[in-house]
């Protein structure tokens, strides 16, 4: 070992490994079933699926995607492509089979890792769409071996973490530009490291914590896992959400803490049943990923309890850049609760006017990142990086205004996306499948608030003259192009469409138009 290494910092891989060396008989994943596995259980299964996958020729850099419903296997499979040091590209399991495509050809995926049970029907029209694109099934498939037999028929070994570098990319996530088109941005070990020690520094985690995962583990329920495991608790993972088996699951396993978005709140409170479970286990609710409604969260904490903690992020700069803590919860202040919180220490947040200068309290300005949260960059796309680290801040499109205690509090977006349900989606896609149909002249697609979804999709629609469609058929071909939860909940027939000054859709008046609450 050289000098160098007597200071080298340690990367999510080697905390992954030591941590795992830790307590080995202690329960650390719990399924629905009731399968139960421990600290060394996953370890040893993490080896298998790291061999497995070197088998198939994962290498270091090799992206790797992965399409799948929650499966302790996402985790296995996770974990070994961090100690191969390959490259992790989720995929939305709600996406549509564009995306899908859009995703695997430009972030340029090798090998796709599917749920055979759920997605091998996707997977199939990957592989046809997508040349020189290799399979690994999650269970037996016609299309692909399968990685869990795979991964069985190697003994277990010590796990080694790789040497990796600040900069190495562990993971191609997608985001939104000022096209509106998908883009790739490269998540890298310094990131990867600061997301998980300001989760642990500034989270208000329970002692030791009981999670409940119930979002995706392909996205943020994964992000829960390593946290989890450093505090020395115990995971138990549902197949997915579903109001009833939530409340269930908090009840029987004295659940302490949980990740959900609003739209998982709302509907555990309009449940009709929710008044039959015992919730008072619960310590802590994190939640984030879009918009809350304040009135909402103020019922939730009469309900349930002073436990909800709120996370700020995005892509970008993932999870952490404000926290909104238990106690910072105010029933008796909605404009507190309209807030996203107050910075963490550890990123420098501004917020800046149009020539990126700060702005005074009580002004609206652009929230605008510094620090090692901060992504590397949108892959090969030097000038949209440029735009959104102009002036050497990152810019998060979301303009907000601070109080004098320091709470931040979101009243508007500079980009167009819209957030429904916790996911993403931009409006020039659906815009540009709406104009597909014969009958449409022109579209504008904008988001309203929605008292479940926290914004719905509404699609203003200009027909040609003499020309029919109805909406049920606008909503049908997007949902057909890309997924059920980006069609929109309303399509309008509307004569014109306004422009602003220099011709372009007045997103803005459509939503102070169509903006009320449904």
């Amino acid at each position: 070992m050289s000098r160098e290494d007597l200071h080298r910092p340690l990367y999510v891989p080697d905390l992954l490994v030591n941590a795992l060396k830790q307590v080995p008989e202690k329960p650390l994943l719990q399924l629905a079933d009731g399968t139960i596995y421990t600290v060394g259980e996953v370890r040893d299964a993490t080896s298998r699926f790291e061999q497995a996958l070197r088998s198939l020729g994962v290498a270091k850099g090799t992206r790797v995607g992965l399409l799948s419903a929650n499966l302790p296997e996402v985790l296995f499979s996770n974990n070994a492509v961090q100690l191969i040091a390959a490259v992790y590209v989720p995929m939305y399991p709600l996406g549509g089979l564009a995306d899908h495509q859009h995703v695997i050809v430009d972030s340029g995926v090798e090998l796709l890792i599917f749920d055979a049970q759920r997605h091998g029907s996707r997977a199939a029209e990957l592989a046809e769409r997508c040349p020189g694109l290799k399979l690994a099934a999650l269970g037996e498939s016609a299309l692909a071996p399968d990685l869990c037999r795979l991964a069985a028929g190697f003994a277990a070994q010590a796990l080694a973490a790789p040497r990796v570098e600040p900069t190495d990319v562990i993971r191609l996530g997608y985001s939104g530009g000022t096209t509106g088109k998908p883009k790739a941005l490269a998540s890298v070990q310094r990131t990867g490291l600061a997301t998980l020690q300001m989760m642990m520094a500034e989270w208000e985690w329970p002692n030791p914590p009981r999670f409940l995962s119930c979002t995706p583990l392909s996205h943020a329920g994964a992000a829960m896992f390593m946290p989890t495991l450093l505090r020395g608790g115990s995971m138990l993972v549902l197949p997915g959400f579903d109001p009833v088996a939530v409340m269930q699951a908090i009840e029987q396993h004295r659940i302490n803490c949980v990740l959900l978005v609003p739209t998982m709140i709302y509907a555990l409170l309009d449940h009709p049943r929710f008044g039959e479970f015992d919730l008072s286990s619960l310590e802590t609710v994190f939640y984030g990923a879009s918009s809350i409604s304040p009135l909402r969260l103020k019922e939730a904490i009469e309900r349930i309890g002073p436990v909800f903690f709120q996370f700020y992020g995005q892509a970008e700069a993932p999870m952490s850049v404000t926290v909104l803590r238990r106690a910072e919860h105010d029933v008796n202040d909605l404009r507190r609760l309209a807030s996203c919180g107050r910075p963490t220490p550890w990123v420098q947040v501004e917020l800046l006017d149009g020539d990126n200068r700060p702005v005074p309290d009580g002004q609206p300005g652009e929230i605008c990142v510094r620090g090692p949260l901060v992504m590397e960059g949108y892959r090969d796309n030097p000038e949209l990086t440029a735009q959104a680290f102009a002036g050497g801040w990152l810019h998060s499109g979301d303009v907000a205004v601070r109080d004098p205690g320091g709470f931040l509090r979101i009243i508007d977006r500079s980009k167009d996306m819209i957030v429904s349900g916790g996911f993403n989606i931009y409006p020039r896609e659906i815009e540009d499948i709406l104009a597909l149909h014969p009958a449409v002249s022109q579209a504008a697609v904008i988001g309203v608030p929605h008292p479940r979804w926290g914004e719905a999709v509404t699609a203003l629609v200009v027909l040609r003259p003499g020309q029919a469609a109805s909406a049920e058929e606008l909503v049908a071909l997007v949902a057909e192009r890309k997924g059920s939860f980006q069609a929109p909940k309303t399509v309008e027939f509307v004569e014109a469409i306004p422009l602003t000054a220099v011709g372009k859709p007045d997103k803005k008046g459509l939503r102070a138009r169509y903006g009320q609450v449904s």
